[in-house]
């Protein structure tokens, strides 16, 4: 809500340029004189609870606290009194932040100067800082307002991966520097690990500031007062001390156990110093070490460019794996802990109310320490990545515990939780050393990110947890060989090597091969692939008692032939809980087809197969029903698509659309609506719409052809064209989109409209989308405009056949991802997609049921006499979630409708459903995948 501004930035800026009266006496009355300035409402205004003083908030390190002022899906707001220490405020501002939902920004001020921290998931932190003077001018003032009405525009456009990626090609040029000047592989990675933290440490305060950055500048054209200076150094960070006048923290002598400095010329120190300019406290743990070990090796420098394994996919095997236990108790947790509060509250008596306090303290610390006590072992751990988000997994669950103990009146309980949790085994040089550091640095940045400090010195503990060892063959002082000791723990995961039979022998060697089977004669088949081996320790960690859970990939060769053995024997003594049959996964730069496993000793009472429910898991991660062998149906081909892959920032808001629009120069005399568009992805679809729009060369116009609309044509060449030239797209022509679909763009001419359907989504929701609006790539298009086929993908029968076919993300709440090719294309429509005949009452009954289903959403989603709040919440993500009855029965009546068109009962479970939807797709496959009619599914008793 905005309002006619009565406060003059002059009149504001003489009012409070030099107060220096306390916090308390000012804060409120200046936040609403800036509300003031800018002509928004105030706290007191706001009747919604979205704007409030004293918002209440949970510390992360414990205790109750308060913002002093919230904004809900803005910002959270710090006042400090004059001269006060805002970084200190900003630290007490990240331990709110998770109990004010995480808003965008987090604002400190000390009334004379105000400093907006950003707070976007996955983007490179961003502070700017507005001075009274800066509000006398109309730059600083739309800063401000933006703060109060659109966070969005402070969003920095660097995301957390540029800068990894960035961070890890300028490394391997030094690596490769280093060796040209004759330098050995491991002094050389030793050298740049400690470059990487020493860099990390000055970015995210653990040395002092700039220092480091201020050594490159004033040694840069002196190498030998470079080296002297950074041995210094070295050799202060491993027992602390002074540093000139700086005092030096005490870190250790592991990393800095001596003071050994490789010298660099004129183009190293070059390197050194752009790399002192990136962001370092933004670094991406979970990616930076698999990229940067692949600077370090030789072998592996190829890969440079190539993609990373990213958070998201590890979680998929820490979340099922190491914390769905965690967290169904925390669940009886919580419940029992705020029982026990309103008991407490509830008594009169102190000696009482005494004992149900300590009552309290006893249930939550005990869980805290059975997070604490939880150890994990990534038995291939390469160069920590899984280790790594394993952790930040139970420190974000330990500060959830501190939370609710401090909302529910107790007072701060100490983490516990931290890196000596963690128990590795890498047989690799570079990535041994790389993994300890990983995971330090991503221990040290979660610290700073929820304003916890710095840890007591020294900083860095020995992490002898982590070994630098073959995993499954070691050899004595006799030369015999012997299986290795693993550590004991609860939990394992990890990405075991992948290597065929035929390859083993081709890396490993003979000998080493021999020995390797013989060793294992009696458990591994001979000729089995070599991450089988992995699966079978595992197993017997278990049986021993010495593991409780085991998640691992493999390739999906795992599930057939010899290799099936190590998972029969797995079942044997235990069972598989949890598995993706099939998932994309980046392997040395190539994305592969890979299965993930999770077994235990058969404790585990819940199944779940490629993200759906099943009964049992079979050797060949099937369910009863095996829909893996499903085929891609020809007759399918060319009706589905993916979105458009942009590349670069090519949107627009519609303020930004509207003025070009209405701009009419042009050198070949067209209009800029010929090149943009209304733009769309998978939220705007099923929840509130942006109103994005987005500038759309298509896919062939010449840079020169483009150039001629002068205004959009300039907007991406200062927006997209940096970002373009400085990316892995660089090859690709910058004013295209990075994937513009020419398949797609074809299938859409003439048409009127297309259905639409989330990538991801919790619901399958399918919609229409209006042609002249381009959809991105997280919406799945549908190149048909008739009811009939809106009908039967929105039918239960297709729904089903997504959940089965498609794979789920994370927890069941993140949705289910639907695939173009392995959910569409395998799906036997009941005719032939384009044989149907649009007279035949089946088709019809099916087209008007349809029909009615989207005039009933259309009815509800956008109904006269509501207000612009209330018809935000109007969406079908909501729609669905609430599932009314009117809306139950169009979907009932629709697949109705859909049975009937192939001849099968209304009744059917959903194993049914697929078993038939199976066959009849099998039938067409084995006919080439052209059909005429519908193949029936002959009756069986169950029926």
């Amino acid at each position: 809500m905005t309002t006619t501004p009565t406060l003059t930035p002059h009149e504001f800026v003489s009012k409070w340029r030099g107060d220096t009266r306390k916090e308390r006496s000012v804060s409120q009355e200046h936040f609403i004189d800036l509300c003031r300035l800018i002509g928004h409402q105030t706290p007191g205004d706001n009747r919604d609870g979205t704007l409030a003083f004293e918002a209440g908030a949970s510390k992360s390190s414990g205790g109750q606290g308060w913002a002093d002022v919230w904004k809900k899906n803005h910002f959270a707001w710090e006042y400090k009194g004059p001269d006060a220490d805002l970084v200190k405020a900003y630290a007490q501002l990240q331990q709110y932040r998770d109990a004010l939902q995480n808003p965008p920004l987090l604002v400190v001020s000390d009334i004379q100067t105000i400093v907006i921290h950003t707070n976007f998931v996955n983007t490179v932190k961003r502070t700017t800082t507005l001075s009274l003077d800066d509000l006398l001018t109309p730059g600083g003032l739309q800063t401000l307002r933006s703060v109060f009405t659109n966070p969005e525009a402070l969003r920095p456009t660097t995301t957390t991966h540029q800068v990894t990626e960035e961070a890890a090609r300028e490394f391997a040029k030094l690596a490769s520097l280093l060796q040209r000047y004759g330098e050995e592989p491991q002094p050389i990675a030793h050298f740049l690990i400690r470059l990487l933290f020493c860099l990390f440490a000055e970015d995210t305060g653990l040395l002092p500031g700039g220092l480091f950055t201020r050594i490159i500048a004033q040694t840069r054209h002196r190498t030998p007062e470079f080296v002297a200076v950074m041995k210094d150094l070295f050799s202060k960070m491993a027992i602390g001390g002074y540093f000139g006048m700086e005092r030096i923290r005490h870190f250790n002598g592991s990393l800095f156990e001596n003071d050994t400095v490789l010298a660099l010329d004129s183009e190293g120190m070059d390197i050194l110093e752009r790399v002192s300019a990136l962001d370092w406290g933004s670094i991406e743990p979970s990616i930076f070490g698999t990229l940067f070990e692949r600077s370090l090796d030789p072998s592996k420098r190829s890969q440079l460019g190539a993609h990373y394994t990213s958070r998201e996919d590890i979680m998929l095997i820490v979340e099922p794996v190491l914390m769905a236990p965690l967290r169904r108790k925390w669940v009886v947790v919580q419940e029992q802990a705020r029982k026990i509060a309103a008991q407490r509250d509830a008594t009169s008596g102190q000696s009482q109310r005494g004992k149900r306090q300590n009552e309290l303290t006893r249930v939550l610390v005990s869980f805290i320490d059975e997070i604490a006590g939880t150890w994990i072992l990534d038995p291939a751990c390469g160069s920590g990545n899984f280790l790594y988000v394993a952790l930040k997994q139970l420190l974000d669950l330990e500060q959830d515990v501190i939370n609710l103990g401090a909302d529910l009146g107790l007072s701060r309980m100490s983490s516990v939780v931290g890196p000596e949790q963690l128990f590795g085994i890498e047989i690799n040089e570079y990535a041994h050393e790389l993994a300890q550091v990983t995971v330090w640095i991503g221990y040290l940045q979660w610290l700073s990110d929820h304003g916890l400090g710095i840890p007591e010195e020294p900083i860095l503990q020995s992490l002898d947890t982590i070994k630098h060892m073959d995993a499954i063959l070691a050899f004595d002082a006799q030369g015999k060989p012997y299986e290795p000791e693993w550590p004991k723990a609860d939990v394992i995961i990890g990405n075991p090597p992948f290597l065929g039979g035929k390859r083993m022998r081709r890396e490993l060697g003979d000998y080493y091969v021999n020995q390797l089977r013989q060793l294992y004669l009696d458990r591994v088949p001979g000729d089995a692939d070599l991450v089988c081996y992995w699966f079978e320790k595992s197993r017997s960690y278990i049986v021993a008692h010495k593991a409780l859970r085991v998640g691992l990939l493999a390739t999906q060769a795992i599930r057939g032939g010899l290799n099936r053995r190590v998972l029969e024997r797995i079942k044997e003594t235990g069972d598989i809980f949890w598995a993706y049959a099939d998932w994309n996964w980046v392997l040395d730069g190539a994305t592969v087809h890979v299965s993930m496993i999770g077994f235990d000793n058969g404790e585990e009472s819940e199944r779940w197969l490629d993200g759906y429910l099943v009964k049992a898991i079979n050797t060949n991660l099937s369910s009863n029903l095996d829909v893996s062998q499903a085929h891609v149906l020809p007759e399918n081909s060319d009706i589905a698509f993916v979105g458009v892959a942009k590349g670069g920032p090519f949107e627009l808001s519609n303020s930004q659309a509207q003025q070009m629009l209405r701009d009419i120069e042009s050198v070949n005399g067209q209009s800029n609506h010929q090149v943009i568009r209304q733009s769309m992805n998978g939220a705007d679809l099923v929840g509130s719409s942006r109103g994005m729009w987005i500038i759309d060369f298509g896919i062939s116009l010449t840079e020169r052809e483009a150039s001629e609309y002068h205004v959009p044509f300039d907007y991406i060449y200062r927006h997209v064209k940096p970002y373009r030239v400085t990316s892995s797209l660089k090859d690709l022509p910058w004013w295209i989109h990075q994937r513009p679909r020419p398949g797609m763009r074809r299938a859409l001419q003439g048409l009127q409209k297309y259905i639409g359907t989330p990538l991801v989504s919790k619901h399958r929701i399918f919609a229409w989308i209006s042609a002249h609006i381009l959809p991105d790539q997280t919406i799945i298009v549908i190149a048909r405009e008739d009811d009939y086929f809106l009908g039967v993908v929105h039918s239960k029968l297709h729904e089903v056949w997504t959940r089965s076919k498609g794979t789920q993300l994370r927890e069941a709440e993140s949705g289910f991802r639907y695939s173009q090719s392995t959910t569409f294309e395998t799906f036997p429509f009941p005719w032939a997609p384009g044989t149907e005949d649009q007279a035949d009452p089946r088709v019809v009954a099916i087209a008007s049921a349809a029909k009615r289903l989207v005039e009933l959403r259309n009815a509800w989603l956008n109904p006269p006499d509501l207000s612009e709040a209330e018809l935000k919440k109007r969406t079908l993500t909501n729609l669905y979630n609430a599932r009314p009855d009117w809306l139950a029965e169009a979907h009932s009546v629709l697949d109705r409708a859909v049975a009937d068109a192939y001849g099968w009962p209304h009744d059917l479970s959903d194993e049914q459903i697929l078993e038939r939807l199976l066959a009849l797709n099998l039938e067409r496959a084995a006919h080439g995948g052209v059909a005429s009619g519908v193949a029936k599914v002959e009756e069986d008793s169950e029926d």
